[in-house]
Order: C-alpha cells, then structure tokens, then sequence
C-alpha cells in the first residue's frame, strides 16, 4: 500500500509511468494542465480535457464518470513541463450536486504501470467548490514527486484554469464542458514511450509543435503554490501528534533512487542534476559538492525553486530542503526499526529451537542474525549519508544566497545593509536540525506578517544541550533573543512601517535591550512598573479596537491622528510580573485579536511562574509559537512529527553588525 497523504503533504514518485485513478461517487469531469516551472500554463495546447484528451505525456478520458484512470509519463512530457496538475470539475448544466461539499469525497490513486499503488488522497474539506485540483505532480532538482491538493474554486472551472495564467480561461471552460458528453465509455490505456522497448511507438502522443514553445516572458497571472500554511509554524512536540504515516522500509542499495536528490528514478546510477532548468549552461562552478553514488559531484544552484521573485525561490527551496530532510531521515529510522526487529525475530526463532538452541549451531545463527542486521543497518545509514551529503552541499551554496530576513547575523549581506522599500515575505526565526543530521542547519522561516504570536520561554528546559543552573542568565539570554528577533523585525521593513514596545515591569531587560535603545529605535522607552504596564496594553487594545472598526466601516482613512498605524510589536518581559487580572485579560486580548490588525507579541516568560493563575493562561500558551534560547528539540514537523532542536539566531559576540543596521534604521527613519 502506498503512502496516505493529507493536503499540501507530498511523496516523491518511484516510477515515471503513472496511472492516475479516481473515485468521485458521481460523475464528474476529469482532465489536467500542463505548467512550467511558475505553474503557468501557456496556452489550451497544454491542457488535456474530454475535448483534447491526448497530449505529450498525458491522456485523460473523454466524458464524465464516477470512476476515472488518467495516464501519466513523466519521462515522456515536453522538457519545459514541471508541472502536471490533475482537475476536476462537476459538469454544468445538469441538475447534478451544486458544489463537492454535497458529494462523497473524492478519492485520488497514484500507481505504477506495474499496478504497485505509490500514493493516495482523499479530498475533505470542500463545500461549494464545483472545480478543484486533486493532486501535482512536480519536478524538484531533476526527480518528481506527487502533492496532495485540494484546492477548490467555487467559482468554478474557468476560475481554475485562470489561476493557471490561461488569458482565455472562460472560452476554454465553456469548451470543455461542451466536449463532456462526446467521449466513449472505457478506461484510458497507459501511454507507452521510447523507453520501453516492449511497447510500439504509433500510440506515443506527439509533442508540441515549435510553434506551441513556451514564452519568455514573465507571467502575469497565476500563482506557484507555496508550503502549506503549518510548515511554517511548527508545533510544539507536545501538542502535536504524530502527524502523516511513516515511510515503509525500502531496500536500502547506494545505486537505487533516493527520494530527492539520488540517482534518477528510471536511470539507476545517474547523479541527480541539480542545475537550474533554464540555466544548464555558463553557470559559475559552486563550491564542490560531496560526490553522489556513481556520478560526479552534484551541482547545487541557489534559488533552483519556483517562485515569481529570488526571494520566494530561496523561501520554497529552503523549505523543500527541510522537507527533503524529514522524509529521508524518517526513512532512515524506518529501515533500522525495521533490522531490529528482524534481529529480534531470529534470535527468538534460533532460541525457540532446542536443535539450535545450544552449541555451534546455535551460535552460528545468533552470529548471522547480528551480521544481518548490521548489514542492512549498514545499507540504510550509506543511503542516509548519500541523501544527508546532498542537502549540505545545497546548504552551502544557498546560504550565502539568503537576503537578510532569511540570513544569520555572521552573513556578509547584513554589511551592505540597506533599509529596505519593501518588506519581506518571510522572516527567520532560527535554526533547526535533527540528532542524525548534526552538521545541517536548516534555516526555521515564518511567514510575515506574524499570524501567531512569540513565546521565548525564559524556564529551564531538560532537553536542552547545556541547561544554563543561574534562572537570572538564563532570563537575559532569553530576553536577547527577543531583541535579536525585534532588531530584524526592524531591519528588513521599511523605515516607519514597523514599531517595538516594550514592557519591563521590574526592569529586567535593560542589559538585553542596549542594542535597542542605544540606537534609539524603540518607540518609546521600556514601561515599567504596574502603571506602565497597564497603560501600554490599553493603549495597544484602543489601536486594536478602532483599527478593527475602520476595517469593518470600511473608513481606515479616518482614524485619529494619534492612532500609529505601522505594524506593532510588543516586548512583555517576566510575565507575569506586574500584570493584574484585568492586564492579563488585555494581554490575551491582543494575542487573539492583534495580529490581524498589525500587533504581534513577543512574550519571555517562564510558565511556571504563571502557575497561580491556573489554566486562565492555557489558551495564550497554546495560541504562541514557543521559542527557547538554548538548543532544545521541542518543534514538531507537520508531516512527519520528528521533534527537531531548534537554536536562536544570535549575533556573534563583540559583533557590531546589529548596532550597525539598526543605526542605518534610526538614520533612515528620522530623514
């Protein structure tokens, strides 16, 4: 049985030849779309519907059914393909259901020509939806991979394929479901390729004419998908559960594929190319990569992702490494569960043998359980290292490619610093890695603006590295990462357009804060003391409340003058110290309400100390992503659940970079 998958989860694809099956309960059209590397779809030639159901690659059935079998072959699409979206839509005109939410959930199968099932998703969630596309098939870095999807559009199929950037999308919809009924009944047939020797080429479709080529110009329309919404936000370890299957064991040869980044899935021993598609020649040569098994050292390209700008490149290509990460290392542990128990078998089967049980015989077949064990073990841990090796030379050349929001500290970018026009999509939190990947950090991205709000968690925690015994330097580390975090907040917006306010009750910050008052870019000094905290909160509730308004009466052109309406971020340092029980009703008041309208909260406190107010707090440590400022494995991912060890970004110490840009972000903002 293949890998069950949930929305935005992906599973890489073993096989090039593909037969896609579909299960709706109640007909339905079927068809799919033929992108680039952007996702856009370059005219009705690269559409497979009823009315055009063959193209290169790609053949869907002609008329509507409950049951459907598209047929898929990746190696034989046109070289400017990479991706292939499956779709499906009710038909119109009919007294049919109104929307897939009043239908059984459809039910996607991926398999291989050989008929061993790859993948499979079941489509929940939707309601009015009357088009959706189920499933992606992608290529990343030379290997293909299926994406569980989901995505509906209520408003139907010409909605659809204008996502896709197709400029006559109601003129083809409307074609399409004309051609519905005009199909024969029947199963689609696999298309064969020159690959496969045992097949004839007159079925082959043909590819595209030269004058169907793929434009150069940058679309204007449609949007590459990005990672779901819970990649970035990982949850704590202990509120979530294990989330997505694991890997099945594989047979772990170094010249087998890999799920991204070993030999090609149909050419056994072949490097993966790692170049850019569009920039295969006159590339600068990249620090040496490690060697892949049985080819030359691989070739990392920066930004080798899809995305309209580097930046969003950078983001998803980032983010497909700390995928790529997960499975291969969920993978790995899959394969040693898998020798071990094995092990244990045969022990306990030589064991249950009196005839084996004693003697040399006996021993002879304890000795080669361990060897077999060792042995796969052995397999499993070369294929890891292959995979590992591939991900760092990656790391290598991408790093140095990172704009500031995504870069460390010790990055020569943040020396030609400049303020920004624009504010980034993304902003990094840290670093993240597994205990068998040690030497990989993976940059920890979350989107911007924040949809969650920030907990540092100032407590001592068992699972990290070097517990610090002194609870006083232990709140001041955590206090600096929180300045950290605030001073690149700063940094990478425009000047003006992001605020910092902090509340210190007891004054216990002041060291952390220096880098920030020193520059003079806090937005007024830290409040201390009962007073001060209740005065900022209510300040920040009353912006919350008339931003919240004005966006409802649709005047947010006439709030007051003393309304700041630059994004907010609030510093509350010892909570709970200072915070009454109407300050405490505030503060989670603008933990649900303000990020929304442009507030964020930055909490560092420890949760033990909050204990006298019982479970009142629970719902605001819940709703915040919780931090730490030593190394501690508390993050969960959300398609494997492995509990990965995050660590701050901290700049070096005695480095004047921070107070270097936030001086540049005091300058700029006074001029």
């Amino acid at each position: 049985m293949g890998a069950e998958l949930v929305r935005g989860q992906n599973h890489p694809l073993s096989q090039v030849r593909l037969e896609i099956r579909i299960s709706a309960g109640v007909p339905v059209l079927a068809g799919a779309t033929l992108g680039d590397e952007h996702g856009t779809v370059h005219g009705r030639q690269w559409v497979a519907h009823p009315g055009a159901p063959a193209l290169a690659g790609v053949e869907v059935p002609r008329q509507t059914a409950a049951e459907h079998r598209l047929a898929v072959d990746l190696a034989a699409l046109p070289e400017a393909v990479h991706r292939v979206d499956v779709f499906l839509a009710l038909p119109t005109g009919t007294t049919g259901p109104l929307g897939f939410g009043a239908v059984p959930a459809p039910h996607t199968t991926v398999s291989g020509h050989d008929g061993t099932e790859l993948a499979c998703y079941t489509l929940t969630g939707l309601d009015t939806e009357t088009a959706v596309i189920a499933l992606e098939l992608y290529r990343r870095q030379g290997a293909w991979k299926v994406r569980a999807m989901g995505q509906g559009y209520a408003s139907g199929l010409p909605a659809l394929l204008a996502d896709r950037g197709l400029p006559d999308a109601d003129d083809l919809a409307t074609a399409i479901q004309q051609a519905v009924g005009q199909g024969l009944p029947g199963t689609t047939p696999v298309p064969p390729t020159e690959r496969d020797p045992r097949t004839t080429s007159a079925a082959a479709p043909q590819a595209p004419t030269t004058h169907q080529a793929v434009p150069t110009s940058q679309p204007t329309t449609a949007f590459p998908p990005s990672p779901p919404a819970s990649a970035s936000q990982p949850a704590t370890a202990s509120q979530s559960s294990a989330s997505g299957p694991a890997e099945p064991p594989r047979s772990y040869d170094p010249q087998s594929p890999d799920e991204d980044g070993g030999p090609d899935p149909h050419q056994p021993g072949d490097p993966v190319d790692y170049t850019h598609p569009r920039r295969t020649r006159g590339l600068p040569s990249p620090s040496p990569a490690p060697s892949v098994a049985g080819g030359q050292p691989a070739r990392p390209v920066a930004g080798d992702a899809v995305g309209w700008s580097t930046e969003e490149r950078l983001y998803n290509q980032v983010w497909g490494m700390f995928e790529d990460l997960a499975r291969t290392t969920a993978a790995y542990r899959s394969a040693i569960d898998f020798a071990d128990s094995r092990l244990e078998k045969e022990l306990d089967q030589a064991l249950a043998d009196p005839r084996t049980r004693l003697g040399t015989a006996g021993g002879a077949a304890r000795e080669a359980a361990h060897a077999r064990r060792t042995q796969l073990a052995g397999q499993a841990r070369a294929a890891f290292d292959r995979d590992l090796a591939q991900l760092i030379a990656e790391a290598e050349v991408v790093e140095p490619a990172l704009p500031p929001a995504y870069a460390r500290w010790n990055s020569p970018v943040w020396h030609a610093y400049r303020v920004p026009a624009e504010p980034p999509m993304a902003l990094r939190l840290g670093d993240v890695h597994l205990p068998e990947s040690a030497p990989l950090r993976i940059p920890l991205l979350v989107r911007l603006p924040l949809e969650r709000g920030l907990w540092i968690d100032s407590g001592p925690s068992a699972a990290g590295a070097a517990p610090l015994t002194d609870p006083a330097e232990l709140r001041h580390l955590a206090m600096s990462v929180a300045a950290a975090l605030a001073a690149r907040l700063l940094a990478v917006h425009p000047a003006g357009e992001f605020a910092v306010q902090v509340v210190d009750p007891a004054g216990a910050g002041t060291r952390a804060l220096l880098p920030l008052t020193r520059a003079g870019v806090l937005a007024s000094p830290a409040a201390t003391g009962a007073a001060g905290v209740s005065q900022t909160l209510e300040r920040l509730t009353r912006r919350v409340d008339l931003v919240q308004m004005a966006m409802r009466g649709g005047a947010a052109e006439s709030l007051p003058a003393d309304v700041d309406t630059a994004q907010q971020l609030l510093i509350v340092n010892d909570f709970p110290h200072g915070f009454d029980d109407r300050s405490v009703t505030r503060l989670r008041y603008l933990a649900d309400e303000g990020p929304a309208v442009g507030v964020h909260l930055l909490l560092v406190a420890d949760r033990e100390e909050a204990t006298a107010y019982g479970p009142l707090l629970d719902p605001l440590w819940r709703s915040l992503l919780r931090l730490t400022p030593l190394p501690d494995d508390h993050l969960a991912d959300p398609w494997i659940g492995h509990a990965w060890t995050y660590e701050p970004s901290l700049p070096p110490a005695g480095d004047r970079i921070v107070h270097a840009v936030l001086t540049e972000v005091a300058r700029v903002r006074t001029k």
